[in-house]
């Protein structure tokens, strides 16, 4: 029997397996960098097999290794992210989050599940395959400073060199059995956007003797969308959004601050932090004009992923070996980020969706971040098989 039939038929039998897995996982979600007792889950699950592993990396992170033949051969790193969100499930489900406003609304549950399982198929078929496998199962891929950055800098690859590293994240507008990739530019980079204006606050029906910050906000939020729509190159993807205004007056109190946040988001490095420099400029010039002072604090967030285009393409074949032709399919350039980023800039990588919907798409599509996000369990399958035969193949 080949390693593709031993791979498929191991992870189609152990099915049942990954279902336990996951809603283990789905009913104990820990946030990001919070992760102790998933770690130490995986821990006693890795131990069990006799799976070899370092863990503490960052103090939740854990690297398991599994060698098949002729270990120096070839190196390949998976990658599968642990940490849930501050979301309420409203799902009512017998693996409902048990934990009170934590929830596995992103699927992390399911990438952990599919991790471990990889490491699991892998090392009961080790003599089938050559080289060796690193499985990186990361905490806080959700906040900044991103889990991905920390562990590489805290060491994993020091004495550990893969030549490639890939990673899947759910994808509900796909139905299960089917994966999706996109070669090149794939994600965009996130930052952060702080900015808080302090005027001069007093009564509503006397505002010659205020400085009114929520008017010098106001001309902010507009005044910053020309950051996009009159500098970005058209040819170059790029957001900024303004998701909250804070102002505590009231109908008759002009407040002595208002507050700003947002997201600036786009693919190229340099007029990345061209934006940056606008941003200043616009908040300096509404400051003067009205009077104000305005303080802007951006975090710089994940770098735009870029998915090795011949590491992909490889990819997209093993995927096609695997799951046949039609269950592989391309993707479109989207803004949203993710800190597997700062692995794909380390080694030549792909980072890949899996389709969690239902066969007919009726059902499991509720987007990820949702409070009644789930997954159709089928999906198990594809995602521990499909991850399995990169770490062999890839």
């Amino acid at each position: 029997m080949s390693l593709l039939k031993k791979i498929q038929e191991l992870s189609a039998s152990l099915h049942p397996q990954w279902i336990t897995f996951r809603r283990h996982l789905h009913q104990n979600p820990e946030l990001s960098f919070q992760e102790y007792n998933t770690s130490n889950w995986i821990q006693e699950k890795l131990k069990s097999e006799g799976i070899a592993f370092e863990a503490g990396w960052v103090n939740t992170g854990i690297t398991a290794i599994i060698e098949g033949k002729n270990p120096q051969s070839r190196k390949i790193s998976l990658r599968g992210d642990m940490d849930a969100l501050p979301i309420v499930e409203q799902n009512q489900v017998e693996y409902k989050s048990q934990i009170d406003g934590v929830m596995h609304a992103c699927g992390h549950d399911v990438h952990t599940t599919c991790a471990l399982g990889a490491a699991i198929v892998l090392h009961r078929l080790k003599d089938e395959w050559e080289g060796t496998v690193q499985i990186i199962f990361q905490p806080g891929e959700e906040v900044l400073p991103g889990g991905a950055n920390e562990m590489i800098k805290a060491g994993i690859f020091n004495n550990y060199q893969p030549q490639h590293i890939y990673g899947q994240h759910v994808y509900p507008e796909l139905p299960a059995g089917k994966v999706g990739f996109k070669p090149g530019w794939y994600m965009a980079s996130t930052d952060e956007l702080y900015i808080t204006v302090k005027g001069k606050g007093g009564h509503g029906a006397k505002p010659n003797q205020c400085i009114d910050p929520i008017v010098a906000a106001a001309q902010l939020v507009i005044q910053l969308q020309t950051v996009v729509s009159r500098n970005a190159e058209p040819a170059t993807p790029s957001v900024l959004t303004i998701g909250k205004f804070n102002a505590n007056g009231a109908t008759n109190i002009i407040p002595d601050t208002a507050a700003l946040e947002g997201t600036f988001r786009t693919f190229d490095e340099a007029w990345r932090y061209k934006a940056h420099e606008i941003i200043h400029q616009i908040c300096q010039g509404i400051a003067q004009a009205t009077g104000t002072e305005i303080v802007v604090d951006i975090r710089v967030g994940y770098p735009a992923l870029f998915n090795d285009e011949l590491t992909t393409e490889k990819a997209i074949q093993l995927a096609k070996e695997f799951l046949g032709e039609d269950n592989v399919v391309p993707l479109s350039l989207r803004t949203t980020a993710e800190d597997f980023a700062y692995f794909a800039q380390h080694a030549p990588s792909c980072f890949y969706r899996l389709g969690t919907a239902s066969k007919d798409g009726a059902s499991f599509n509720a987007p990820v971040h949702n409070n009644r996000f789930d997954i159709n369990e089928d999906a198990l399958i594809t995602g521990v098989g499909l991850m399995a035969y990169l770490g062999a193949k890839g």
